[in-house]
């Protein structure tokens, strides 16, 4: 069984609920990351902000109005609070039917309450290719013990 542990991302960019909307914006574009997870100072998780809340957020009321600006709004305003996670001992198929059952593009990894890591559809794409890869090597292998079987019976 694969676990969570071994395909997760576990050096996690996240932030505080005090940090602003365009330090989210300047952290997802600088790591090329579309999830940032908010925690606390003990590193528990707090929320999870998406590159589509961050859509919403500039398109929303939040926006509209004097004085606003990607600075003046708090993550704590625009995080998802009630997130889904695995643990960190769950499967890889755990994560992947996760995923794929509430349409998500990562799910954040517990142990307890603290924040390990994180598993998104980029990771489980990447294992799905490795597996592929290691059933073409047996396939291959087995394509080549064939053609040494055909062989030897010809003698």
């Amino acid at each position: 069984m694969i676990t969570v542990d071994e395909i997760m991302t576990s050096d996690v960019a996240a932030l505080r609920e005090d940090a602003t909307l365009g330090d989210v914006m300047r952290m997802m574009e600088e790591k090329h990351i579309r999830h940032v997870p908010v925690v606390n100072d003990k590193t528990e998780l707090a929320g999870i902000v998406s590159h589509r809340d961050v859509l919403t957020a500039t398109g929303s009321a939040l926006w509209s109005g004097e004085g606003h600006s990607p600075e003046s709004v708090k993550v704590g305003d625009i995080m998802t609070r009630e997130v889904v996670t695995i643990d960190v001992h769950d499967s890889a198929r755990a994560a992947a039917t996760c995923l794929e059952r509430h349409r998500f593009g990562c799910v954040p990894v517990l142990s307890g309450k603290t924040l390990k890591g994180i598993v998104t559809d980029t990771d489980l794409v990447a294992v799905a290719i490795n597996l592929m890869e290691q059933l073409e090597q047996i396939e291959q292998q087995d394509a080549v013990a064939e053609d040494d079987i055909d062989d030897d019976d010809l003698f």
